[in-house]
Formats: C-alpha cells, structure tokens, sequence
C-alpha cells in the first residue's frame, strides 16, 4: 500500500511560552504574575534588612495604583499584621531603596480557611424518638423510689418518670 506523501507545513509548532507572551490571551496573566513575582522579591529583601525575613513567605500581596500606589499586604493572623504596623514607615523606606515606591501600604487579616470540613451527621436529618431508661437506669430508680417516703413530692415524681419513660 502506498500512500501519498504528507503535505510540507509551512506552520511550525509553536512553544506554550509563546501563546502566554502574545498580547490576547493569556499574556496579561503572565505579565502580572511576573509583577507579583518581583514585587515578592522585592518584599523579601526588604523585610530581610529588617530582620523579618520569616515572614516573607506568610504575607500575600498586591501593588493598586491609583494616585498613589498602595502596597496590599494580606496576612493570616494579627500578630503578624501587628508586627508589621509597628515598621510601617521602615518598610516602605527599604521598599524604596530595593525600587518600589509606594505611596502607602495597608495591612489586612485574613484569616485562612480550616483544613477540617464539618459533615452533617447522616441521622442529623431525622429526629430521633427519645429511647427509654436501659435496665441499669430503672433499677436505679426503683431503688431510690423504696427508700422514699409514701407523701413525699420527690416520690410523686419519680414514679412520673418511671410511667412516661418505656424501657
């Protein structure tokens, strides 16, 4: 069997790089994840001179500009959030000095999500009939009910709860 010969291609394959790079599309996700990414390391560096280092990896952020650029930075509990307030005006001199200007920079918590999910009991649906006294449970109170005396209150209940509660 011979078949004809496969036509010559005048396209090539393009890289997947290429289609993120190209102005439609994806190319502007590429372009602001390139921007966090050197907004990240800029924020590292500058919270390593501060001897905050550690908390680099905690912080998520963002850069809005409007007539001033703001710095979002977004953390997960309030000591964090805490720690950095008190270096707020250090912060953004060595932001500066690492080439981001900023005009201000606001610190928000956000607590994350558990990583436990709560699921509704399977018989959480249906309401379940209140079972009896067990037999352990009605000897006891039968027991407490000889040892009371014949006019007494206490006696008159007890024996109401023995009639309304089935074994």
């Amino acid at each position: 069997m011979n078949f004809a010969p496969k036509p010559k291609r005048s396209q090539t394959a393009h890289e997947w790089v290429d289609y993120l790079r190209e102005s439609e599309g994806l190319g502007g996700i590429l372009a602001k994840t390139e921007d966090l990414a050197k907004l990240k390391s800029i924020l590292g560096r500058s919270l390593s001179a501060l001897d905050l280092g550690q908390f680099s990896q905690k912080i998520e952020l963002s850069l809005r500009q409007g007539d001033q650029k703001e710095l979002y930075l977004v953390v997960s509990n309030a000591s964090i959030a805490a720690r950095l307030q008190q270096v707020l005006p250090s912060l953004i001199n060595e932001l500066a000095k690492n080439g981001l200007v900023c005009g201000a920079i606001r610190v928000q918590v956000k607590p994350n999500p558990p990583n436990w999910d709560i699921k509704a009991r399977a018989d959480a649906r249906a309401p379940r009939k209140p079972t009896g006294l067990n037999e352990v449970a009605r000897s006891s109170w039968q027991g407490l009910l000889e040892k009371l005396a014949p006019d007494s209150s206490l006696r008159k209940a007890v024996e109401k709860l023995l009639q309304n509660k089935p074994k």
